[in-house]
């Protein structure tokens, strides 16, 4: 692992903001690194409002879009709402559905089958539109590129409207709107919303004309902060201000659904994090293994006993996953061993019975493995459908660009895209990405990094610290749990190897007359002897508060150590 200090800020403005917040030095710099400088930067951040949100009549063609929302309720046409099977979509279709179904009947719901139509709008989904005379579509999380899709339904008498948040191409679909922050010509103020983030901007824009209020949409935002946390978009700006009040509605009174989802979860109150961890997975099981219908279902469903059987069927579903991506990840690891490419600066690996459903999880295991730009590709009909994943800094979007010439289609991120290919273009694909990799990333790409925050002692660690430090929270991309470094710790001889496999690490740290702590470190067993025989050792941890027995204490989550006399900073 490579350590990177991030360098101090001026004292002076570390003196500045002590002053004006009546803090001590450890919290004005940590705020000071995320760009918070005054008493009113520091207000919105620990005390966001739901003022905060922006305008959403700022987004280009949201004018138009709540116009023909407004059109088709007073025709009564039938509106679908289309959105893709993953977690941002389905929370997407959920939000979108239920808040337009409060007070409009004729709206149904349309998610495609991951297997069968793939990806995105779908042809067979405008069919489906067409046979059941629905004339306006909204697409959710998904539209940006569907040039062709939105002129075949044209041509049937449709109207779409899109809500999506990837990077769109050169062309910009024909739709009657394009609700997309990252167009070039739109003026948003904040373009790092997700799929159902831009859904939500959609509802504040009808409420405004039903002069509905901002509080009156609180019971919405579970899904959007759901939303948030699984699509790993900044937890910044506005998205900052969803995600805290989303969170609230998580901990206080979700929906029945994820109240379900929950039932057997004994924390009592859910960070950002849990919500990745345990709500996010469960959601995604349904369009990976079965149907992404099942997730809407239980998202849109009322009567709480009806939701925990959609809740038990998705729980299994989710089992399955975890078998699925363990034995295809066992399976990928070998194809790389046997082809001899451990030394490469890519990984791009293809079998053709893979599940589809999990070929993200396992490129994720194998970036854990490798730690290096991934694609895992599986057959998907008479093409070979693949999902990649990236590392630090390195645009993995950009590259596929690159390899434009060997695909047929593709999109995403810059840290996950998905794509889809003719199987006799596999191989002039894998040795492109490979030599695209090779001339494009940077050297400390390959290594993982971990970014320290700030060092410090242990003394200085107490309950007034962590009680700021909690209203440092949500965390994620951008805002991302303070991580710290302490130099020549030892173990007061506590120290063993626990879990099922013995793979992570419990001590109990001292600083030389500080007060002891609790230290917990997952996959880091294997350098227990660095800690053994009191030695002194450096470690990089984030703080947390650890909940046993009905008793709450400090704890040290540690991410790495090392042998003191070799930290490098």
């Amino acid at each position: 692992m490579r350590w990177t200090l991030q360098s101090k800020p001026e004292s002076q403005k570390v003196q500045a903001l002590q002053h004006a917040l009546n803090v001590n030095e450890i919290i004005a710099t940590l705020l000071l690194q995320r760009g918070i400088e005054s008493y009113e930067q520091a207000k919105q951040f620990f005390r966001p409002t739901l003022e905060d949100l922006h305008d959403p009549f700022l987004m280009k063609d949201m004018d138009k879009a709540v116009t023909r929302i407004e059109k088709a309720i007073e025709n009564q046409e039938n509106i679908l709402i289309f959105g893709d099977y993953d977690v941002d979509g389905t929370t997407a279709v959920s939000l979108v559905s239920s808040y337009l179904k409060s007070y409009y009947p004729k709206v149904a719901t349309y998610i495609p089958d991951r297997y069968k139509e793939g990806y995105g709008v779908s042809f067979q989904g405008i069919d489906f539109a067409d046979d059941n005379e629905f004339t306006l579509i909204i697409a959710l999380d998904c539209g940006i590129k569907s040039i062709e899709h939105v002129n075949y339904a044209k041509e049937k008498g449709i109207d779409f409207i899109i809500c999506d948040h990837h990077r769109p191409g050169d062309e910009i679909p024909k739709a009657v709107a394009v609700l997309d922050p990252k167009q070039d010509d739109c003026s948003y103020p904040y373009d790092e919303l997700c799929g159902c983030g831009v859904g939500f901007k959609l509802i504040q824009a009808l409420s405004v004309r039903r002069n509905i209020t901002i509080v009156e949409l609180l019971p919405y935002l579970d899904l959007v902060a759901t939303a948030i946390a699984a699509d790993i978009v900044p937890i910044t700006g506005e998205n900052r201000v969803l995600a805290k009040f989303g969170l609230e509605v998580i901990n206080s009174n979700p929906r029945s659904g994820i109240k379900a989802l929950l039932q057997n979860v004994k924390k009592k109150q859910l960070t950002i994090s849990d919500v990745v961890f345990i709500i996010a997975p469960r959601i995604n099981a349904a369009g990976r293994i079965k149907h992404g219908n099942e997730a809407v279902a239980l998202l849109t469903e009322y009567d709480l006993d009806q939701a925990e059987i959609f809740a038990s069927e998705i729980e299994q579903h989710n089992s399955d996953r975890k078998e699925l991506d363990q034995q295809i990840t066992k399976e990928a690891l070998l194809q790389i061993l046997e082809n001899k490419e451990e030394n490469r600066f890519s990984t791009v690996v293809y079998q053709e019975n893979w599940h589809k459903g999990v070929i993200g999880i396992v490129a994720s295991r194998l970036v854990e493995n490798y730690y290096r730009p991934t694609i895992v590709f599986t057959k998907s009909g008479d093409k070979l459908a693949a999902s990649a994943r990236s590392v630090k800094d390195f645009d993995v979007y950009n590259a596929l660009e690159a390899c434009a010439e060997h695909l047929e289609q593709f999109g995403g991120h810059m840290y996950a895209a998905g794509m889809t290919l003719k199987e006799e273009n596999f191989m002039l694909f894998k040795n492109k990405f490979e030599e695209v990799v090779q001339k494009t990333i940077h050297p400390n790409s390959l290594k993982p990094e971990i970014a320290i925050d700030l060092e410090i002692r242990l003394e200085e660690i107490n309950e007034k610290l962590i009680r700021i430090l909690k209203q440092f929270e949500p965390f994620g991309p951008g805002n991302m749990a303070p991580v710290f470094l302490s130099k020549d710790l030892n173990d007061t001889g506590y120290g063993q190897a626990i879990g099922k496999d013995e793979e992570h690490l419990r001590l109990f740290v001292k600083q030389q007359n500080s007060q002891g702590f609790g230290a917990v470190g997952f996959g880091l067993a294997k350098k227990k002897n660095i800690t053994e025989n009191h030695k002194k050792f450096d470690a990089v941890y984030s703080i947390e508060e650890n909940e046993w027995n009905g008793k709450t204490t400090i704890q040290l989550r540690l991410k790495d150590i090392t042998n003191h006399q070799k930290t490098s900073e």
